[in-house]
């Protein structure tokens, strides 16, 4: 694919899917072979947590890397993706059916080698419309959840997902993440009981002072309510400007603000 990360603008692809032809020109891939330093670091780190904490094992969502391999590159609009969706139907589903076989390889390695729970992270999915989704990622997201170990907990994540929470829940994971743009309270109202949820403070926050991070914290914690299966955490990754000792500051404040 002639994939190279460039400084500011993260994974480049230069030679980009845009066509039937090229989707069937990716071969088929065992991680275990092309990566195998993935499960190698996987096993050290589980030695050397020694069940002090889980460790979660994680892998993109294959909407999100299927994105990056047709765009190209991060992308505002997606225009090509959705292109190629709309435009070469079966090439599209030939290509998600690829990514969903390569990820529970990848993910069933990870946990293979002792991760204790797995994310998967669709991070642009928030970019298509709600039927778009149904049709074109929601099959082949359900068959990669349903492929991985039983009893193992899938963490399923993704950002601007208001409109798509409940279509979410219904492919799978038994943790659903929310990004800070939907109130945790009513996300978890929509997607119902029996199911997790993870999040969801403003990363933006981080870069406040204490008061502001503890007014966020306190937020979050208030509309979980108590629930049973919350997983305190950002609704997206921390940011690159962050200071680490206000991410402390912030783990410290949850652990305060819960025992009260």
């Amino acid at each position: 694919m002639g994939l190279e990360f460039v400084g500011g603008e993260g994974p480049v692809i230069r030679h980009p899917v845009r066509a039937p032809a090229d989707v069937d020109r990716l071969p088929a891939v065992d991680p275990l072979e092309r990566v195998p330093f993935v499960f190698e670091a996987v096993r050290l780190a589980r030695q050397a947590l020694a069940g002090r904490v889980p460790l979660i094992g994680f892998a993109g969502g294959p909407f999100t890397v299927a994105s990056y391999l047709i765009e190209g590159h991060a992308s505002q609009d997606f225009l090509e993706t959705k292109g190629l969706m709309h435009r070469e139907p079966a090439a599209w589903h030939a290509l998600m059916e690829k990514l969903a076989i390569l990820t529970i390889a990848y993910l069933n390695g990870q946990i293979a080698a002792g991760a204790d729970a797995v994310q998967l992270f669709d991070s642009w999915i928030g970019c298509l419309a709600p039927e778009d989704y149904r049709q074109g990622v929601l099959p082949h997201v359900r068959r990669v959840i349903a492929g991985l170990a039983p009893g193992v907990p899938v963490i399923h994540f993704g950002t601007g997902t208001a409109g798509l929470l409940e279509l979410m829940r219904e492919a799978g994971g038994t943790v659903i993440g929310l990004d800070w743009r939907v109130d945790l309270g009513q996300a978890w109202r929509r997607l119902g009981a029996g199911v997790g949820v993870q999040g969801n403070l403003d990363p933006a926050l981080l870069l406040a002072g204490p008061a502001g991070i503890r007014q966020g914290v306190r937020a979050v914690l208030q509309s979980a309510a108590g629930r049973p299966g919350h997983i305190f955490n950002l609704g997206h990754g921390v940011l690159p400007a962050t200071p680490w000792t206000h991410a402390k500051a912030m783990v410290e404040m949850v652990h305060e603000e819960s025992r009260r």
